[in-house]
């Protein structure tokens, strides 16, 4: 069967698709641009002699943060810091401390959705590398090997945000 042409007229009369405009049709975007090490320091203040230490039993000290800054209204640079430090009979063994960086290209996410990238998301991919990284320098700092165990950075964001509405509270209870 041959459709039939439709005049203009008939055209014209029937409803368009519906678009949105430009403005209202928000492009979401989330890419890596670039990951790099912004700062990585190694002390070993005991050695030589700890390494004449045959029983390695340290107590390990552990702490992250993340940082952000906006570069501009696209792209965020997200550092993550860890600071290892291992101690034995109150003293330093070795001192680590990494700054893990990224710059990534965020677009079309605002409020609650964007403090999760930032926090959570982002740290998760900075993770790994900061990881390797920790684990090779330990290594050449010449202790045993050092596997950082995995990080839920989900839960980590979720316990700021808690902290941080209970500081809100309490800051408005004193008003």
């Amino acid at each position: 069967m041959a459709k039939k042409k439709k005049t203009e007229k008939e055209e014209k009369s029937e409803p368009q698709e519906q678009q949105k405009p430009q403005e209202q049709v928000a492009e979401r975007r989330l890419y890596i641009g670039k990951i790099y090490v912004k700062d990585f320091s190694f002390e070993s203040p005991q050695a030589p002699q700890v390494f004449n230490k045959t029983d390695w039993k340290p107590q390990m000290d552990l702490n992250f943060r993340s940082n952000y800054a906006a570069l501009d209204n696209e792209h965020h640079e997200i550092v993550l810091t860890i600071t290892i430090e291992a101690k034995a009979e109150d003293k330093t063994l070795f001192l680590l401390e990494l700054q893990q960086a990224g710059i990534f290209e965020i677009v079309g996410y605002g409020g609650e959705e964007l403090g999760a990238i930032i926090g959570s998301y982002c740290p998760n991919i900075l993770f790994p590398y900061a990881r390797e990284s920790i684990a090779s320098l330990i290594q050449k700092g010449g202790f045993p090997e050092f596997v950082l165990q995995p990080i839920n950075f989900d839960a980590l964001y979720a316990q700021s945000k808690q902290k941080q509405a209970a500081a809100q509270a309490e800051t408005a209870e004193k008003h």
